[in-house]
Formats: C-alpha cells, sequence, structure tokens
C-alpha cells in the first residue's frame, strides 16, 4: 500500500458495491509521475487495474531495458501490431502474464529470479507468443476472468469477494489460465522469437528449473505463481531443449547469455515484500511511510495490496477492507460512502480514535442475495478516519446474522488506529539483492558465507542464483546476495 496509492486510489477498489468516490478520483502529481516513468516507449498505457493491484516499479533502467528488448522481439514476432507494451510491477511474486489488450507484464520477482537476459528474453518470447497467437481472446470467449479474493472462503465469500479485490498474490494467475496445447505453442514462439533477436533459448528451459525449485522449497521467500498460470508439464523441459537446439542450428552462429550484463542490471532491486508500503508483524499492521500502525484481529488473515489491505475471518465470515477515503471534509467521505454501499438509513456518528477525528457508520447492505432476491446482503461498521489532508476508511461487513459476533472486532481494529512513533517499526528497509564478486574459485555455498549469508538462507538464494550450492564459481564470477 504504497503513499502514492494509499492517498489517490478511488474508493472503486471495492468494485461491485463500491463506485468511485467523486472527492478522489484525479491522481496525484506522485502517481502521474510514475506512470510516466513506466509507461512504454510505444505509447501503450499499462492497465490502470492492474496498476492499482501491483504498482509501478520505480526503476527507469530496468524499464528502458524491457521496452527495448519487448519492442525488438515485438517487430520480429508474427503479429507486431498486437505487442502493445511492456510494464514492471511493482511485486514480489515470481510471475510474467501477457493480457488480451497485449500488453506484457513482469514482477519485480521474477526479474529478480531471472539470471542472465536470455531467461529474460526466453520469457518476454513466450509471453508475446500468447498475444501473437492470440491465446487470451480466446480465454476470453470461453470463460470470464476471475476476480475473487484468496482469503475469503464460506458464508459471505461470494458477496464479499465482489467488492475484495485480489491481492498481488492473485493477479497474474487470475487474469487467464492457458491450457497444455496454449502453453506448447507460446514456448515454441518463445524460443522463435529469442533466437530471431540473438538470445540462446535453451535457457528459458534452465528457468523453468529455477521455478520449479523455488516452488519445492519451503525455505523460499515467494511461490513462483508463473507455474500456476503456466501450467507445466513433466516433458516441457525437454521439448523446450530440443527445439532451442534446432533454432540455435538453424541461425548458424552462438546465441547470447549475457549473465554479468543482467546481473549488474538488478544490483539494488527490491527482493521479496517491500515493508515501506505496508507489513504485518506480530498482529499489527504497520506502514512506516504514512505513519500509522493498528491491529489485527487475532487469527485472521491478511493482504496487503497497493490499493488496500484486507482482513479476513479464516472463514469468509467477515472482512475488514483499509481503503483510501479521498481528501476532502469528514462529513462528505461519510455521505459518499454510505451512499457508495448502498446503505439503507445508515446511522453516522462522530468519534476520535487516538486523536484522530473520525466517524463511525453502522447500516445495511441492500443489494441482491444468490437467488436474486433484493434484500439486505450484509451489514457494515465502518470508520472514517482523518489524519491530516487523508482520510482512511476501515469497512468492516458481515452477515446480519453473524454482526454481534463481528462488530467488537470491527469496533477494536478500527480504534486501534494510531499514530506509529516506533523508530524499529518507521525505519524498516526493504531487502535488497546486491550483486558480489567471486574472489577466488569457490563453492556457491562457500562464497555465500563468506558474505554473511546464514545457512538457513542459502539454499533459497542458491535457487535465485539458478545453481547449486556445490557448484563451482570461477574467480571473478558474479553472484546475487540479498541485503538491506
Amino acid at each position: 500500500m504504497p503513499v502514492s496509492a494509499l492517498h489517490v486510489l478511488p474508493v472503486a477498489a471495492l468494485g461491485l458495491l463500491l463506485l468511485p468516490l467523486a472527492s478522489s478520483t484525479t491522481p496525484s502529481p506522485a502517481v502521474t509521475a510514475a506512470a510516466v516513468v513506466a509507461a512504454p516507449v510505444q505509447g501503450a498505457q499499462p492497465d490502470p487495474q492492474i496498476v492499482a493491484q501491483f504498482g509501478l516499479l520505480n526503476s527507469p533502467t530496468l524499464q528502458r531495458f524491457i521496452d527495448e528488448k519487448g519492442m525488438q522481439m515485438g517487430r520480429v514476432s508474427d503479429r507486431p501490431a498486437d505487442v502493445k507494451g511492456f510494464t514492471v510491477v511493482d511485486s514480489p511474486v515470481i510471475n510474467a502474464f501477457a493480457t488480451p489488450d497485449g500488453h506484457v507484464y513482469f514482477t519485480r520477482g521474477i526479474m529478480a529470479h531471472f539470471n542472465n537476459e536470455a531467461q529474460f528474453s526466453g520469457v518476454l518470447g513466450h509471453e508475446i507468443g500468447h498475444i501473437t497467437a492470440r491465446h487470451g481472446q480466446k480465454q476470453q470467449t470461453r470463460s470470464t476472468v476471475a476476480n475473487g479474493a484468496l482469503l475469503l472462503g464460506s458464508l459471505l465469500s461470494k458477496r464479499i469477494a465482489s467488492i475484495a479485490q485480489p491481492a498481488s498474490q492473485v493477479v497474474g494467475l487470475g487474469l487467464l489460465k492457458y491450457g497444455r496445447d496454449d502453453e506448447n505453442e507460446s514456448d515454441q514462439l518463445g524460443v522463435k522469437y529469442s533466437s530471431k533477436i540473438g538470445y540462446d533459448p535453451a535457457t528459458m528451459a534452465d528457468f523453468f528449473l529455477t521455478l520449479q525449485r523455488t516452488e519445492q522449497s519451503s525455505g523460499a521467500a515467494t511461490i513462483p505463481t508463473f507455474l500456476s498460470s503456466h501450467p507445466n508439464s513433466a516433458d516441457r523441459y525437454q521439448n523446450v531443449k530440443k527445439m532451442a537446439a534446432q533454432a540455435e542450428q538453424q541461425a548458424g552462429r552462438q546465441l547470447s547469455v549475457n549473465r554479468d550484463q543482467y546481473l549488474r542490471l538488478i544490483d539494488g532491486l527490491a527482493y521479496g515484500d517491500n515493508p515501506r508500503e505496508g507489513y504485518v508483524e506480530g498482529g499489527v499492521f504497520y506502514h512506516p511511510d504514512l505513519k500509522f500502525r493498528f491491529p489485527i484481529p487475532s487469527g485472521w488473515k491478511s493482504q496487503n495490496s497497493p490499493s488496500q489491505f484486507q482482513m479476513a475471518e479464516p472463514n469468509g465470515k467477515a472482512v475488514i477492507i483499509l481503503i483510501p477515503a479521498g481528501s476532502g471534509t469528514l462529513d462528505a467521505a461519510a455521505e459518499a460512502l454510505a451512499k457508495q454501499l448502498n446503505l439503507q438509513s445508515p446511522q453516522a456518528s462522530r468519534t476520535t480514535i487516538n486523536s484522530f477525528p473520525a466517524i463511525a457508520i453502522q447500516g445495511d447492505q441492500i443489494g441482491q442475495d444468490q437467488q436474486g432476491q433484493q434484500g439486505v446482503t450484509a451489514r457494515t461498521l465502518s470508520y472514517l478516519i482523518q489524519d491530516g489532508q487523508s482520510i482512511y476508511a476501515l469497512v468492516g461487513l458481515t452477515a446480519p446474522s453473524t454482526f454481534d459476533t463481528y462488530a467488537p472486532q470491527f469496533q477494536r481494529t478500527a480504534q486501534g488506529f494510531a499514530r506509529l512513533t516506533e523508530a524499529s517499526k518507521l525505519n524498516r528497509q526493504p531487502e535488497r539483492i546486491r550483486i558480489r564478486t567471486a574472489k577466488t574459485s569457490q563453492t556457491l555455498a562457500t562464497a555465500l558465507a563468506a558474505n554473511g549469508v546464514p545457512a538457513a538462507r542459502r539454499e533459497s538464494l542458491a535457487i535465485l542464483n539458478g545453481m547449486k550450492l556445490t557448484d563451482k564459481l570461477p574467480a571473478g564470477s558474479l553472484f546475487k546476495v540479498v541485503g538491506k
């Protein structure tokens, strides 16, 4: 939940039940600047919903790299006009995906796990292959894109899922999932396009192994969603290797890998969750940049995204969502929230929460139930809290029959909203990829140990390097470590 997103994103993040508030639809200068930095040179803008979900990575160097390679590959593809743009999004999840409108997205999580330009090129070619083979458009004619939240389960899951957008762990694979035939065709096109611009496509197969090791390793920092949205098969690795060998033979020249160039490119890239955008620790949500904190109900699950923070009762019976609610007056924000939630006879009362002016709103939400009948679909106890020019809404929703059970938890969460003053929480920084040079010939395990990597993290760092701990690093070789 970055500063820019939290200050300006409309309450439209609540989807079907909550439309944009009139007072919060204009992007701030911070958001506009970030969008300009990350916009592809081709002029194609990334999807606003995906930007709201993930956030844009503020790395002009990395963005220029994918623009250059993407446009180069798009020009040699089978349908150049279909390839519209390229964006790096600020998510630790390991994923890359193409949308039916011709845009390719890479997460910083997957960029961190590539170990050379050729691996990146192979996955880029694979995603462009989905575009040029029009797999996304075919999928759209067969099914509706899933839009439910991961967190929410039983009683209210269907209704609540319509307001709780999927968190960053879900969006990449929630867009479209491809079958084996589509994957094989995209693998073939990825090999074709990657070799056409001079890269060794065999490294794409090697990257599949990195993804599989990450998925299998309980100590890995992030589970790769790439394999969920791009189903794997036992023979896929061998098939790509065979196609790559044929492509290299047809090329009649040595194709590039460019390991050192790529590793230097990602030196300093944020790795894992970025605590500056909010993090959970000890049952409390902390936001260092916005300088507030509040408790999470005991045992509840939570997910953070650039536009909202979700808390859900494990069985999906209740949810609390933190969202921005504009920068006008509390009265205007409360009126707009009640209207957009479609509350029947809402009751509002002024209060103060830890010196912050606030308004509490209770009411029944009117809409259609699962049988299509008009009536009360949920009961809410929501709080609007004003912090300077910013207003935050903590929207608590549950069924009318369970309101008395969960209302106290809605109340405790909101009343725990307080100024964050602890230096240790305020100064929390993300870990970053650091590129090191092997001074002598040594194993990766020895090199990691010499750079202060604890034994418990060495296997996950070996996966990050696309190597085994016993593999030899020649003197002068570059490798990755992770640190502040």
